[in-house]
């Protein structure tokens, strides 16, 4: 039976930690969603904007775009700009960089079938760089040991390595809507080490749905999720508990559920969801029913609605202030500084429990101060 091309880089980090999954999502359809589009447009303007710079003969995609904005342009200016920089660093210890874009890799040495697409990729004496894109705003990613990273450097090294001294590794998530640029340096050796000894023998598995099921954050992106009975499992944990009288919780079992919460409420939205489509479907489960949510009033024709309201004696319209990204696209970056810059403030975020491998530092409790006194 001729096996599948289903273990991709994008989601190397769920197979590695679960590798029976690969084969459980390789069997359901594939959905399209509006954000896996607004990342595939900013790609696609990313793309175009390096090339551009590097002076190829390319064409502008602006039109073509389904979400384009000025929010999307910014970012991809802000990512051109970086990746030139990185190619200018490399030329100060290298003559002639290749410098790739949007540029097929083939790692199936240790992943049958195993390619991917590395957003940019500067090759040069030394340092071999992988820059990736993120433009999701919902996931901080990071580079360190980014398991889709490497594959790409792996991939890399296929085709460059023998040609260009490679010694190290730089991989950099560049993640804009999150002020995320992340960097990860790891030696050549230690890469093929992870490869042979980690990436290989688990895809091994992943093809053949083998291997041991299990839950965690790499869960969110699983096609399987909300049926999954591993992370059912994991979730229930929590059942030892009675929450119907928190009072005589002690401060060490809130401390054991607290890093099981956000999976928790994760997994019980994606059941809920899970069971509406199943229901709009045809399936029934005893004691519920499907209803029509709440609906807002809204207009039928708003250029109608303006002619009628003006016809009768009132302004339809209210005037307000642009936001501050309407402004800035407006004036131009330069000039909304020289002119706004000193209206500007950015108040001090809501106070959010996050655990302590979080790279946001701590602010001042309640109890520090009092101590401070």
């Amino acid at each position: 039976m001729a096996k599948h091309a289903f273990l991709s880089a994008s989601a190397s980090h769920r197979w590695l930690e679960c590798p029976p999954s690969a084969k459980l999502c390789s069997e359901q359809e594939d959905r399209a969603s509006p954000y896996a589009q607004q990342g595939t447009d900013c790609h696609e303007l990313c793309a175009y904007l390096v090339e551009k710079e590097l002076g190829k003969d390319v064409t502008d995609p602006t039109e073509n775009l389904t979400y384009f904005d000025q929010e999307m342009q910014d970012c991809a200016e802000g990512y051109c700009s970086f990746v030139m920089e990185q190619i200018e660093e490399a030329k100060k210890h290298c003559q002639d960089p290749q410098v790739l874009i949007e540029q097929r890799l083939d790692f199936s040495r240790w992943v049958e079938n195993g390619f991917g697409t590395g957003d940019c990729v500067i090759v040069a004496d030394d340092v071999l760089q992988i820059i990736d894109y993120k433009h999701g705003l919902g996931v901080l990613v990071s580079a360190e040991m980014n398991p889709q990273m490497m594959c790409y450097a792996l991939g890399a090294l296929e085709l460059f390595d023998g040609i260009y001294d490679i010694n190290s590794i730089q991989m950099t998530i560049f993640q804009p809507r999150r002020e995320n640029v992340s960097t990860c340096n790891i030696t050549k050796d230690e890469l093929l080490s992870w490869a042979d000894e980690i990436l290989k023998p688990t895809a091994e598995l992943a093809y053949e749905g083998k291997g041991e099921f299990k839950a965690g954050e790499h869960c969110q992106f699983c096609k399987v999720k909300a049926t999954c009975r591993k992370r059912a499992e994991y979730n229930l944990e929590l059942a030892q508990y009675d929450f119907e009288m928190p009072p005589t919780l002690e401060e060490t079992e809130v401390t054991a559920i607290l890093p099981k919460i956000d999976s928790l409420i994760s997994w019980v939205t994606d059941i809920k969801e899970y069971a509406l489509q199943q229901a709009l479907s045809g399936t029934h489960y005893d004691g519920f029913k499907v209803v029509e949510g709440r609906a807002n009033r809204k207009y039928t024709d708003d250029d109608a609605v303006a002619f009628a309201a003006k016809d009768a004696g009132f302004d339809p319209y209210e005037k307000k202030l642009l936001g501050i990204t309407a402004m800035t696209a407006l004036m131009g970056k330069k000039k909304f500084e020289e002119v706004l810059g000193k209206y500007i403030t950015k108040p001090q975020g809501k106070p959010t429990l996050v655990p302590e491998s979080d790279k946001r530092p701590a602010i001042n409790t309640a109890y520090e101060d009092f101590s401070e006194n």
